[in-house]
């Protein structure tokens, strides 16, 4: 049995009834990624597990996080006006273009594995898009580590500003499938990790100096080009289609039909989350974003994954979303005391305090929810059933 009880059983009956609906429109989706991706599943060998694959896909994101970690924790390696930082090595830049190949294939096959080896189950969908909620932090984080925060970069909080952008357009998909009860996938999603992968391997051929000009006409740097673009992703690629979706939905009455107070439960907490982290920031009486961009970034990642499985969980399961996350509570006595008293580097070691408080919470919930999932339906979360093998086995033979 789970250590914690999360799932009850009204989610799990949910999860019985549950289909995947999906729809992806995007041109790169459809016309280059899957056919590429149909191309590879074939030699992936069918005894591996589908969610193998995704879990392997987020590590290899996760390893360019920590080791650009190591290289450049403040983000002054990729700045000419700080000399005392020495540049993150090359050969950085050519395992994150790899890695983040690998992990965009990986994400992009294991739906396809799971057909392969007729492993589908809700638990691979949730367990992917639960990784894929924790991995919004990685590409603007990497990109600023590209830019640095100096000559030709951009300041810690316009980063903040577009990591939150990114989670925004995440956890507003899911709220479209939450009320309309399919999920259309984001045309930004496809075009941001080609992107990611072409920018590392500039990098590696060019050095970061490579993105230290100034753009003709526009007169901005790459750094503040990449910003616009998230900007525009947001407002002209995700939003607009969003709310036409859920119009539609309402109109059709194809969707849940929820009242606008129902509806709008999804995005509570995650709004609370940015607004208590954006008074920390503003309120802090020792810069503590300036201070340690790369903690707060990642407290802000795991904090806003750990809401948005709630969320993942309740539009999967066709049962109502929680209206307020329990894991803002510590998060806004930190912020009260940061706007009452002048605690000065003391906020330091409550954000290691919130950060390692919601990192261990998160893992938890997600180990706890998997093991509940396989209870549930009788599988394995990271092998096939004997069922599947013995089927594999006659179809290699």
């Amino acid at each position: 049995m789970a250590a914690f009880v999360y799932l009850s059983r009204e989610v799990l009956s949910g999860f019985d009834n549950y289909k995947y609906s999906a729809i992806d429109s995007s041109p790169v989706s459809n016309y280059i990624c899957h056919p590429f991706w149909n191309f590879c599943v074939k030699f992936v060998p069918l005894w591996i597990a589908p969610n193998v694959l995704t879990l392997t896909g987020f590590l290899l994101l996760l390893v360019n996080f920590i080791v650009m970690t190591y290289y450049d924790p403040h983000f002054y390696a990729g700045c000419r006006d700080h000399p005392e930082h020495p540049p993150i090595p090359n050969w950085v830049w050519l395992m994150g273009a790899i890695n983040t190949f690998l992990a965009h294939t990986l994400d992009g096959i294991d739906g396809k594995q799971a057909r392969r080896t007729k492993s589908s189950s809700p638990l691979g969908e949730l367990f992917d898009h639960g990784l894929d909620s924790w991995a919004t932090l990685f590409l603007p984080v990497a990109i600023f580590c590209i830019f640095g925060r100096g000559e030709h970069g951009v300041n810690v909080f316009r980063v903040f500003l577009c990591i939150m952008g990114i989670m925004v357009c995440f956890v507003v998909s899911h709220w479209e499938k939450y009320n309309t009860g399919v999920l259309f996938l984001p045309w930004s999603y496809d075009i941001g990790q080609l992107t990611m992968i072409l920018v590392y391997l500039a990098t590696y051929y060019g050095g970061h100096n490579l993105w230290k000009f100034q753009i003709p006409v526009l007169n901005i740097s790459p750094a503040e080009g990449f910003e616009l673009s998230l900007y525009v992703g947001f407002l002209f690629l995700t939003f607009p289609f969003t709310f036409y979706n859920i119009y539609r939905a309402y109109k059709d009455k194809t969707g849940k039909m929820l009242s606008i107070s129902e509806g709008m439960r999804p995005l509570v907490s995650t709004f609370i989350l940015f607004a208590l982290l954006g008074l920390w920031i503003h309120m802090s009486s020792c810069e503590i974003l300036d201070r340690q961009p790369r903690l707060f970034y990642w407290t802000t990642g795991t904090a806003f994954s750990h809401i948005a499985c709630y969320l993942i969980i309740a539009q999967m399961s066709s049962t109502r979303c929680e209206l307020i996350n329990t894991s803002l509570l510590p998060l806004f006595t930190i912020v009260l005391l940061v706007s009452v008293l002048h605690l000065g580097t003391l906020e330091i070691y409550l954000l290691w305090f919130y950060c390692i408080y919601i990192t261990l919470k998160h893992v938890t919930f997600g180990v706890c929810v998997v093991k509940e999932m396989c209870q549930h339906f009788k599988i394995q979360a990271f092998s096939l059933s004997k069922v599947n093998a013995k089927e594999i086995n006659q179809k290699t033979k």
